[in-house]
């Protein structure tokens, strides 16, 4: 996946946002709600590979979740809690740390609640419970943080008007969103199918979209060929974005809630 296109998706530019953009072309033609009820029973859950017993299975899983979420915690502790960014970076540090070695996820019910309004619940225990005088140890266990000029990022989001709480939502589904994206351009790479991934991203994303005509022949292909591509590629992408939340799910009511949050009319 390239750097724009990253870029545009995690940190969009004021009066182009890209995840914006990607949700309202995208996202609601990805809620297929038979393919949401047809999804395979079988899932890898992050919340139960981090409840394993499992050294290497915990590791995984709490790689799944720190590449979701770091960047609405961070952001959260930020605009919440009003920490600096060096102090917030600390605490979305041992946030991380601690879902693992205080096994927070244990206490986890997903009949109660969903798993990112649990997760915001623990932040905020954190941070009441966080000794401002303590020299902390960074324990690592969490992913580094993506980069982005912080104080910009910052600046941008408290100029929303959105509360912190449904700024910290907004950032999970752009995050669930990046990580399926990451995923889908990897898969294209390998399977030799990059120039799939390509039009999504020229078509999908770029400021003003090329006709399908203009595509074909900037890549030398017909415009059944852009057609077809577009179409398989949107459906692998869909497949993608339901595994990754399928993962950061602990059930199947609550993988359709969210299914439904990130993927109807409320996405963008």
């Amino acid at each position: 996946m390239s750097l724009a296109l990253y870029d545009a998706i995690v940190n969009p530019a004021p009066g182009g946002d890209g995840a914006r953009t990607l949700f309202r072309r995208m996202m609601n033609a990805l809620m297929d709600e038979h393919l949401v009820r047809g999804f395979p029973p079988t899932r890898h859950s992050a919340v139960a590979l981090v409840r394993s017993g499992d050294a290497a299975e915990r590791a995984r899983g709490l790689k799944t979740l720190s590449s979701v979420y770091w960047r609405p915690v961070y952001s959260y502790l930020r605009l919440r809690w009003h920490r600096p960014h060096e102090e917030a970076a600390d605490l979305a540090q041992d946030f991380f740390a601690d879902v693992v070695q205080k096994e927070l996820l244990a206490r986890f019910d997903p009949s109660r609640a969903r798993l990112r309004t649990y997760l915001r619940v623990c932040i905020d225990g954190l941070v009441a419970n966080h000794d401002k005088a303590a020299s902390r140890q960074k324990r690592g266990g969490g992913a580094p943080p993506l980069p982005f000029d912080f104080e910009e990022e910052i600046e941008r989001l408290n100029g929303t008007g959105d509360s912190p709480e449904t700024l910290f939502e907004k950032a999970w589904g752009r995050g669930v969103f990046a990580l399926a994206l990451r995923r889908l351009h990897d898969e294209c790479a390998s399977a030799g199918k990059a120039q799939h991934y390509a039009l999504l991203e020229q078509y999908d994303l770029a400021g003003e979209r090329p006709t399908y005509a203009e595509l074909a022949q900037r890549f030398g292909i017909a415009v059944s060929d852009v057609t077809n591509h577009l179409f398989r590629v949107r459906r692998e992408l869909r497949r993608i974005v339901l595994e990754v939340l399928h993962e950061l799910t602990a059930s199947d009511e609550e993988f359709r809630e969210e299914a439904r949050a990130l993927l109807g009319d409320g996405a963008g």
